[in-house]
């Protein structure tokens, strides 16, 4: 049906007409959430096979690792911070640190009260931050631990550099340069608080080393250390310790003790080149020493000048002028002077107050350094005119006043301490050098130097040992002379029955009584020097006949006493002793000694301004040659020859060795006026011509087999040289 034929019906409901209800707008329900779902971690894609499995593996060895990591560096925290805590606990009071001598030192004046020597460990007065030149304070941080005033003991920026500088010069990690800071050192300085134990270190010098030693558990021990001072002691006081304990080359400990060693002033005088280049010392006092290379030690402080132009320490102007005005050493360090001297002077005190000392001891001494350089300067000039083997042979020089006090000593053409003193130490035969005691004995006996003796072929039966005949140096006799010619042409056969006819006992009485304590021979040889003596006991007996007669004890310490101390606890007064011959025996010698000077074999020492009296010696085979003499002023002896007693090709007492006698003494008397030797006039002396000679003397045990006259009186003349 359509819809045209329901228009005008009513509707079946009454006629009303549809109408949609209206309804209130209901409530707006909240939207519903939407629950996130939670986001998948993306997983990526699990890599199978060889690779995978690999790659698992590793990781899971980099988680167990890393565990152990910070676990590891959790307890390696805790340990440190209780070992930290305990070491804290052990430090003393940082005085206590201050002063680590185990040793005392020995200083040296000259006869003149200067310093010349240093013997055992140098320490000067305490000196801290701010005592000490502000200078050298900087100086050192600048070069140790630029850092210092930074950091809480330790630096492992400073520890990772040094160890990429040991790799990069091949060197081990720990070898070379450590890194350490300056609270590092101290530690090393005090041996981490160990103190010494003579029942664990055989002597204190390997305590030392010990402590010095960088080793790997020592440099780990280190830190705990540095860091329990950081905590207990100011910077302040670390500084201190480092400034009074440091070594700084030549046996100096402490900035103090270096500054009076190099330079002769105080720690809180140096200048910014000194306090260089005593800062320069540290890494490497004895290479850097300027006592033992003074060019290397200015080149160091360069650096380190550099070092502290670059900190702001120092002004570019300030640097530059340090630079161009380098440290110097002082008079008596520059010297270096008395080596030889000093060493012996350690052995002529006792043990305790010298080698073995606790204390610090100043010793006076009869040193002079003008005559030491005087007898250094000869050696040298002689020497540098040689050529071929002698060029490697050696010498040693005593000069001596005729009290027996040394004044200059060399032991050897090296400069130093410590070494071989040939003056005092070497014993060689004399040769000649020993006839002057023969002719003393015999002239002590009744002898004349005019008396006659013969100089002619001899043969004398030693039991035991076979027959013994003397020659001449230059082989030839020349017969009867009088003992002043035999002495002075230095024969043979004239001493040899010489010494025969006073006593060999005599002789050997005589020379042991003017000094002579070494073993001297018991035959006939001892004549002619065969017995092994040293130059200082040489000289101290020609010293004997200088003064008269009366022996002497060879010495060069005047007086000893403590540090501070202003009474000697050893003195010496001089070292003449007893009388060994007559004054007038002793004044005939010493006119028949001017003769060999004048006339014979010693004219090379002759002086031109004033009179010399002196002996040459010549052993066999030319193993050793001397020249003993003296002035009336001064007596000197010098040896010359091998330490391995190789022969001297061409030298003879009277050559080489009388040469450096001779440009030694000139010097030593330089400035002082001539004075005549102590001798007899020769004439005012003289025999009598009608008188006669007395027959003085003994049998030879054995005539010689081709004496003219086989009678007892011919035999006596031919021994005794009579008419």
């Amino acid at each position: 049906m359509s819809n045209s034929g329901n228009r005008g019906r009513r509707p079946q409901n009454g006629g009303k007409r549809l109408v949609a209800e209206r309804r209130k707008p209901a409530a707006a329900k909240p939207a519903p959430t939407r629950k996130r779902k939670p986001r998948k971690r993306q997983q990526r894609p699990r890599r199978g096979g060889i690779l995978g499995f690999f790659a698992r593996i590793l990781r899971f060895i980099f988680r167990i690792i890393y565990g152990l990591l910070w676990r590891g560096v959790v307890a390696l925290l805790l340990i440190l911070g209780v070992a930290t805590a305990y070491m804290y606990t052990t430090l003393p009071d940082a005085s206590a640190f201050v002063d680590g001598r185990q040793r005392g030192s020995v200083t040296m004046l000259d006869r003149d009260g200067n310093v010349f020597a240093w013997r055992g460990e140098q320490f000067g007065g305490l000196g801290d931050p701010t005592t000490v030149s502000p200078h050298l304070v900087n100086a050192i941080v600048a070069t140790e631990d630029r850092r210092f005033y930074e950091h809480y003991g330790i630096s492992p920026r400073g520890i990772a550099s040094a160890v990429r500088i040991n790799l990069s010069e091949g060197r081990g990690p720990l070898a070379g340069h450590g890194g350490s800071t300056i609270t590092q050192q101290v530690a090393k300085l005090v041996c981490q608080g160990v103190a010494y134990d003579a029942e664990q270190w055989d002597s204190e010098t390997e305590y030392e080393a010990d402590c010095r030693r960088g080793s790997l558990w020592r440099k780990i021990t280190e830190i705990p250390f540095a860091l329990a001072m950081e905590l207990r002691y100011t910077k302040q006081e670390i500084l201190t310790i480092y400034l009074n304990r440091a070594y700084l080359g030549s046996g100096a400990f402490g900035v103090e003790a270096a500054a009076q060693r190099y330079f002769g002033v105080s720690a809180a005088e140096v200048s910014p080149q000194q306090s260089a280049m005593l800062a320069g010392l540290l890494s490497a006092p004895t290479r850097f020493a300027p006592t033992t290379d003074l060019e290397r030690s200015q080149n160091r402080a360069g650096v380190v000048l550099g070092l502290m132009e670059d900190q702001g320490y120092l002004t570019a102007a300030e640097a530059e002028e340090a630079r161009n005005n380098p440290a110097v050493l002082s008079e008596a360090a520059t010297a270096r002077a008395g080596g030889y001297f000093a060493d012996w002077i350690m052995t002529q005190g006792p043990d305790f107050l010298t080698t073995d000392t606790t204390e610090d001891v100043i010793v006076r001494t009869t040193f002079d350094p003008r005559m030491q350089e005087a007898a250094e300067a000869a050696l040298e000039a002689v020497f540098a005119e040689q050529s071929g083997a002698l060029t490697e042979a050696q010498a040693a020089i005593v000069v001596m006043s005729a009290d027996g006090s040394v004044r200059a000593m060399v032991g050897g053409r090296q400069a130093g301490s410590g070494l071989f003193n040939r003056a005092t130490m070497a014993m060689r035969q004399t040769g000649s050098a020993f006839k002057p005691f023969i002719y003393a004995a015999a002239l002590d006996l009744g002898w004349r130097f005019d008396d006659m003796i013969l100089d002619a072929p001899l043969t004398i039966d030693v039991p035991g040992s076979g027959p013994y005949s003397p020659t001449n140096y230059n082989g030839r006799f020349v017969g009867e002379v009088t003992l002043a010619d035999a002495l002075r042409d230095s024969l043979n056969t004239p001493a040899v029955r010489l010494s025969e006819a006073v006593g060999r006992e005599n002789v050997r009485t005589v020379a042991a009584q003017f000094g002579i304590e070494s073993d001297l021979a018991l035959g006939p040889a001892l004549a002619l020097g065969a017995s092994d003596n040293t130059l200082i006991e040489m000289t101290g007996a020609y010293a004997g006949i200088l003064n008269g007669g009366s022996a002497v004890t060879p010495y060069g310490l005047i007086d000893l006493r403590l540090l501070g101390d202003e009474e000697p606890l050893i003195g010496q007064g001089g070292g003449i002793r007893e009388r060994v011959v007559s004054e007038f025996a002793a004044q005939q010698l010493t006119y028949m000694m001017a003769r060999v000077v004048a006339e014979g074999t010693g004219r090379r020492a002759q002086l031109s301004d004033r009179p010399v009296a002196g002996k040459t010696g010549t052993t066999s085979s030319s193993r050793d040659a001397w020249f003993v003499g003296f002035t009336a002023d001064y007596v000197a002896g010098v040896w010359l020859g091998f330490d391995d007693s190789q022969s001297l090709p061409g030298v003879t007492g009277g050559g080489l060795p009388a040469e450096i006698w001779r440009r030694t003494m000139e010097q030593v008397h330089e400035g002082l006026p001539p004075r005549p030797l102590p001798m007899i006039d020769p004439i005012a002396e003289a025999r009598p011509p009608e008188e006669e000679q007395p027959v003085t003397g003994i049998r030879l045990p054995g005539a010689a087999p081709n004496a003219p006259d086989q009678s007892l009186g011919g035999f006596l003349r031919q021994l005794l040289g009579g008419n």
